[in-house]
């Protein structure tokens, strides 16, 4: 009788975990850069109560005589497939396609985020809503961007000016 209550017992127990999840992945629908998870449930240890028996000449193997102990929660795991990309009249609103993430900085700190929602600060640095300091590559005097460099601020100084570059050819 208590093996039959704690298989049932566990199965709410999981569910209600499970219920968390999706209650979570409901909340954050309209999160920008959130990601869903999912909830992936295992077999708890069965308890054998005959084993089997192999084939003989004149009769059939039979399999052994289990009862499942009921279940355990087997992993909650993110969901990284590409969410839907939306336009938000913002020149520094970006988004990922495909793998990724941002590399943001606060207080030597680093860590990532899939969410794209920048801004400048009053010192010219790409920042998050929470004032986190985008990384990446600058680029050089000349205009040439190295990826073998390490990752740094993003910074576009305010008032900076760029020499333009003046149109040479035209095809029509």
């Amino acid at each position: 009788m208590m093996r039959s209550m704690f298989a049932g017992v566990s199965g709410l127990r999981n569910h209600q975990t499970m219920m968390d999840v999706v209650g979570n992945n409901i909340a954050n629908v309209n999160t920008t850069g959130f990601k869903a998870s999912q909830v992936t449930f295992a077999e708890a240890i069965s308890q054998t109560l005959t084993g089997p028996s192999s084939s003989t000449p004149t009769r059939a193997g039979i399999n052994p005589t289990q009862i499942g102990l009921g279940m355990n929660l087997g992993s909650i795991d993110r969901v990284f497939t590409q969410g839907a990309s939306q336009v938000t009249g913002r020149a520094t609103d970006m988004a990922i396609q495909g793998d990724g993430f941002f590399v943001i900085e606060a207080d030597g700190n680093r860590s990532y985020t899939r969410s794209g929602v920048f801004n400048f600060d009053d010192a010219g640095n790409l920042t998050t809503a929470g004032g986190n300091i985008v990384q990446g590559w600058m680029p050089d005097a000349t205009g040439v961007i190295d990826t073998n460099r390490p990752v740094a601020g993003l910074v576009l100084p305010i008032g900076q000016l760029v020499d333009p570059d003046p149109t040479t050819n035209v095809d029509v």
